[in-house]
């Protein structure tokens, strides 16, 4: 019975529309009830709403909200610099992140006070899922990339659903999937900035960032990320070395 939907009050049993009009908690109850005796799949009613996690910078342009949405599921494409921008603009506004599963993704783009607010646990072993519910009720962003494409079935994604709306954080999966979920990013690399004949380094990078969300159009820009670097003091007092928190 999976992805059945709550139906209408004239579609619902008579002892559900019954002449006191029951109330869509109740009706909603009394149909777990009939679902749970028949053997069937729960089914959980949909939040149409969410709150929002503000991602700044060129790629606000495209996003539903200029952000992604809270105690929610979006997918990502496999795009380490789409990544890696939505994290420094969330933990550049004081938020903080968790990266679940990714050893090799890279943060020279994120400068040391923003490292300082992101939580690595680049190998979770097979409790990679498990690790990221639990990041999930205590921080604003987590991000989640099993090393093989996973699709979680509803009952299998119950459980980290289920973390995520006890926190308040948004949860960007890369290749994993579940099912409905509230945005989808896919991004490529349309090219590079600052490299001559033979000469120069690259100085920005052209990105194709493409979004779709439930009851909106989809949506697309070209956004150019490196080349805009944050002002800092010409003087800077000197700090200890920073380094990235990683748990074993």
């Amino acid at each position: 019975m999976s992805g059945t939907s709550i139906r209408s009050l004239a579609a619902l049993p008579e002892e559900v529309a019954g002449a006191e009009h029951p109330s869509r908690a109740e009706q909603i109850a009394q149909l777990r009830a009939q679902m749970a005796a028949l053997g069937g799949e729960v089914v959980h009613p949909v939040v149409e709403k969410h709150g929002t996690l503000t991602v700044k910078g060129s790629l606000s342009q495209v996003l539903p909200n200029n952000g992604l949405p809270k105690q929610a599921v979006t997918h990502c494409s496999d795009t380490p610099a789409l990544i890696v921008e939505i994290i420094d603009q969330v933990t550049a506004a004081g938020g903080h992140v968790g990266v679940v599963g990714w050893p090799e993704l890279s943060y020279a783009a994120i400068p040391a006070e923003g490292l300082e607010r992101i939580i690595a646990v680049p190998d979770p072993g097979i409790e990679d899922i498990a690790v990221a519910g639990v990041l999930a009720e205590g921080l604003d962003l987590v991000v989640l990339r099993t090393r093989t494409q996973l699709e979680l079935t509803p009952v299998r994604a119950r459980p980290l659903l289920a973390r995520l709306r006890k926190g308040n954080a948004a949860l960007l999966t890369v290749s994993t999937t579940v099912p409905s979920p509230a945005l989808t990013i896919t991004g490529h690399i349309e090219g590079f900035r600052g490299i001559g004949e033979g000469l120069g380094r690259i100085n920005g990078i052209d990105l194709r960032v493409r979004a779709e969300s439930k009851g909106t159009r989809p949506a697309s820009t070209t956004v150019t990320l490196g080349q805009k670097q944050r002002k800092h003091p010409k003087k800077q007092p000197k700090k200890q070395p920073t380094h990235l928190r990683a748990v074993p």
